[in-house]
């Protein structure tokens, strides 16, 4: 009895030896949990990015996915066996600081079938470069996990196929290209981990903008509040250090430039809601902004009882004549059941440039649409400094909740918010600005903010606001 009681308590403090090594286990398992982490762990789409500053904890997700899957223990998604994937950082002496480390802490040693080194000893892994580590997946085979450098160049990159490619940190256009074709063949999935810190590169354009409309791609931006262990202390004096840009990239994970963004208060995950029926008494209007070889952008404006705009439609389209914008406005303006006027018409603010007549053409643009059943207003406030400060009083209010919502189906809008920068003298660039000049044609014709707060309400009345305001955003995500 003796002798068996001796091997159960061995057997004890092996597990709890084992327990305390276990740094996977204890992954995201506590009371406090780093949400945004979860939500890049539970996405599905195969693109996947987390844009972050530093130590807000996006390296950590980075390494915590790859060990999952090549152990074949996702707890969010379908496991394969004898996975083989990729780690790429920028250099070795990176891979081997950061990438590298991350993946021998949430790998438990008893895991690990073979080390392959590159330099160093394979009995003080972490202490030289890794070539390959052989991982013991759960369904009794062995996954893969290689180690690449982009200064290695792009040739080092090509002939393998791939499950997975984790980035730590951006790496260059054609070495991302190489790894996409990598993983083309087994549906594999590329996920990247950075703080964006080279301005406006090809990741914006890819990934944040996704000019190509690629559905599997993902984005996520992760903070220093986002990280639940650290303290309000440390994230003080670290903000006390830095310069406005700093704070940009390395705390939040923004995308900065030179010149910066006109509306930097535009939050993707704040201000665009899944689209929901909107009633017919919140119809407010559409707003355009003509082009034929250039885009027309019209979008439909919704405004509910309190005086938050919904942008709930959008046409947006180039190198098109009058007769098939004002089909498509009409086919749209059906499908939501818009209002007319007596005739039977659509109404619609333009830009004042379309009441022009040219050589070219008899007739304005205005008068073409109105022979087309949309009757355009050309008397539009074009004042573009008073114009944004309209929009930015609308994306953020003094209440704390913003006034203007868009529909995640205006996807030219949302991309067209990202991309909306000031140039010289103080002007916005006029470059892919035609959602941006029609929105402000809109939001001119709405009470400006200072008015709305002028107005005395009594406490009833403002409770009674709150309530249903909270009771909207319950319905609308509901839907």
């Amino acid at each position: 009895m003796n002798e068996i009681m001796r091997k159960i308590m061995a057997i004890e403090r092996e597990q709890e030896k084992r327990r305390s090594a276990d740094e996977l286990a204890r992954y995201n398992a506590g009371k406090r949990v780093h949400k945004k982490q979860l939500a890049f762990h539970r996405c599905k789409k195969r693109n996947r990015w987390v844009f972050g500053g530093n130590r807000s904890g996006k390296t950590e997700c980075g390494a915590v996915e790859a060990v999952w899957i090549a152990r074949g223990a996702h707890p969010y998604k379908k496991n394969k066996p004898n996975v083989f994937g990729w780690v790429v950082s920028l250099t070795a002496q990176v891979q081997r600081d950061v990438a590298q480390k991350k993946i021998l802490r949430y790998l438990r040693p008893d895991w690990i079938a073979e080390i392959v080194m590159t330099s160093g000893r394979k009995d003080s892994p972490e202490t030289g470069i890794i070539d390959q580590i052989v991982v013991k997946n759960v369904f009794g085979g062995t996954s893969v996990i290689g180690f690449k450098s982009c200064d290695q160049g792009r040739e080092r990159f090509q002939g393998s196929s791939l499950d997975f490619v984790w980035f730590d940190e951006e790496p260059p256009k054609d070495v991302y290209e190489e790894c996409v074709m990598r993983v083309f063949d087994r549906r594999g999935e590329i996920f990247g981990t950075m703080t964006p810190l080279k301005g406006l590169t090809f990741v914006y354009e890819e990934i944040y903008l996704n000019r190509r409309k690629n559905p599997e791609v993902w984005y996520e931006f992760m903070e220093w509040a986002d990280n639940p262990y650290l303290s309000k202390r440390e994230i003080r004096l670290l903000e006390s250090t830095m310069d406005e840009s700093a704070i940009e990239s390395r705390r939040y994970g923004k995308f900065c430039t030179r010149e910066g963004l006109v509306y930097p208060e535009f939050d993707e995950r704040v201000h665009v809601v899944e689209p929901f029926s909107v009633p017919r008494e919140w119809q407010s209007g559409i707003s355009i902004d003509p082009g034929l070889k250039n885009p027309l952008s019209a979008h439909w404006y919704a405004v509910d009882y309190d005086g938050n705009v919904y942008v709930v439609a959008e046409h947006y389209a180039a190198g098109r004549d009058v007769d098939y914008h004002a089909a498509a406005i009409k086919k749209t303006s059906e499908k939501l059941g818009w209002k007319k006027d007596s005739f039977g018409r659509y109404s619609a603010l333009i830009d004042s440039a379309a009441g022009q007549r040219t050589l070219a053409s008899v007739k304005s643009v205005s008068e073409l649409f109105a022979e087309r059943g949309i009757l355009v207003n050309p008397r539009v406030d074009k004042d573009v400094f008073a114009g944004v400060a309209q929009v930015k009083s609308f994306l953020s209010r003094k209440n704390g909740l913003p006034d203007l919502y868009i529909f995640s189906c205006c996807t030219e809008m949302i991309r067209e918010f990202k991309s909306y920068f000031w140039g010289e003298n103080d002007s916005p660039v006029k470059r892919e600005d035609h959602a941006m000049d029609e929105l402000r044609y809109f939001l001119m014709t709405r009470p400006r903010a200072a008015e709305i707060a002028k107005r005395e309400e009594s406490e009833i009345t403002k409770d009674k606001d709150r309530l249903i305001r909270r009771l909207r955003r319950k319905g609308a995500a509901a839907l």
